[in-house]
């Protein structure tokens, strides 16, 4: 199996082959040889449905019967290979040959490669294309980089101050203490600061400690789980304590939620019902719903857990078996390698719930959750000490 992009007489070429036969797409235009001109090139492939856009004209090979799943165990190359012998012949029409130009903004399945120094496993002959202190994307939010005798400024669009422009104005002096985020408010001309976990008040300098976390929207907790290494993940379980007056929001995702193709198991409201989704591998699960209608009357506190026996599901809320469900009878993928990482009520801040779950859940968690046990560990998670965001004290108030 392959995937190669080339050029090829002044054409750029996508060939893959998923197992059966080698597709061929081809550019309908050629591109500037001139080392001045920039392309946008977008390719990749569907099951064996391929696509190939240059600078917004699209080719695309309709899918027909077929291998769909491509299975390599090399390293992934750009501009060249280690070595030529590696290069299927089909890959290419010609004699392979390296890549001579300039590559930036390289995106694998919603992921950018970083094309520095340090963060590439390997590689050789590579210089900096740009020639200057001023690269790619040294000045954010639409910074212009300017080349000066000591190295390089940014001018910076009206909003945005600071050596690359990273810092909004309405942040520049902020009063926000160390344990908080300053967030731009442009429509009043001032900011708000979201607190560390563990912190409160306007400007995050009061310390508190919580045994029940409250979420507020845009709020998060990211609990790394120390045990992974020694984790029997063809057996996991999560188990929790929550509380809520929505009918929408994400409560729990055990996984790294990195791309797509990454495993997880996920808790939440959709519709006001209790919705389970389960991936183990390859393919997203037939999402597991709570048949009944669930009421999520405020103060009271429902007990779910969900416990993942291989492929067989359970779902128990209030100790009753709600959910009973083989999800790949074939035992194609029977463990959860959720990498260690647990999120509770949403993710990072700036990273919004409908798309990292691609649609699954709508929106950040409101209301609270407390008693978080993973596996059948003796101990409940200690919520306090996890990474997180504009996480309040549960135990004041209701």
């Amino acid at each position: 199996d392959f995937l190669c992009i080339s050029l090829v007489n002044g054409f750029t070429q996508l060939r893959y082959n998923l197992g059966d036969r080698t597709v061929i797409l081809q550019t309908l235009q050629k591109v500037h040889a001139n080392g001045n001109t920039w392309h946008s090139l977008n390719a990749g492939r569907v099951g064996n449905e391929g696509y190939l856009d240059l600078d917004g004209i699209n080719v695309t090979q309709k899918a027909s019967p077929g291998m769909n799943a491509l299975d390599t165990h090399t390293d992934f190359f750009v501009g060249g290979v280690s070595s030529l012998n590696l290069v299927n012949p089909m890959a290419i029409e010609n004699e392979p040959t390296g890549f001579t130009g300039c590559i930036r903004e390289i995106v694998v399945n919603n992921r950018e490669l970083k094309l520095t120094v340090t963060d590439p496993k390997g590689g050789a002959n590579i210089g900096d294309c740009d020639g200057t202190d001023c690269g790619y994307t040294v000045c954010k939010n639409n910074g212009t980089c300017l080349v000066e005798n000591s190295g390089f400024s940014c001018s910076c669009p009206r909003e945005w101050t600071g050596t690359t422009c990273e810092q909004s104005i309405h942040c520049s002096q902020n009063m926000c203490g160390s344990h908080a985020l300053c967030i731009p408010q442009p429509s009043s001309f001032s900011y708000t600061c979201v607190c560390a976990l563990g912190w409160t008040g306007k400007y995050c300098d009061n310390k508190i400690k919580f045994y029940i976390a409250k979420f507020v929207g845009n709020s998060y907790i990211k609990y790394t789980d120390p045990f992974y290494g020694k984790r029997d993940l063809q057996y996991s379980r999560l188990s929790l304590n929550f509380t809520t007056n929505q009918t929408e929001g994400l409560i729990a995702w055990m996984g790294t939620s990195e791309n797509e193709d990454s495993d997880f198991l996920a808790i939440g409201l959709a519709n006001g019902t209790l919705k389970i989704v389960i991936n183990l591998g390859e393919r997203i699960s037939v999402p597991l719903m709570h048949s009944k209608y669930f009421t999520c009357s405020v103060g009271r506190w429902h007990f779910v857990t969900v416990v993942q026996n291989q492929t067989c599901i359970k779902v128990y809320l209030d100790e009753e078996l709600i959910l009973f469900e083989d999800i790949d009878p074939q035992r194609k993928y029977t463990a959860l390698n959720y990498g260690g990482i647990c999120y509770f009520g949403g993710f990072e801040i700036g990273r919004k719930v409908n798309t990292v779950t691609t649609g699954l859940f709508q929106k950040e968690f409101i209301g609270k959750i407390k008693d978080v046990v993973l596996f059948q560990d003796s101990k409940k998670i200690q919520l306090i000490k996890a990474e997180g965001y504009n996480v309040y004290d549960g135990n004041s108030g209701n």
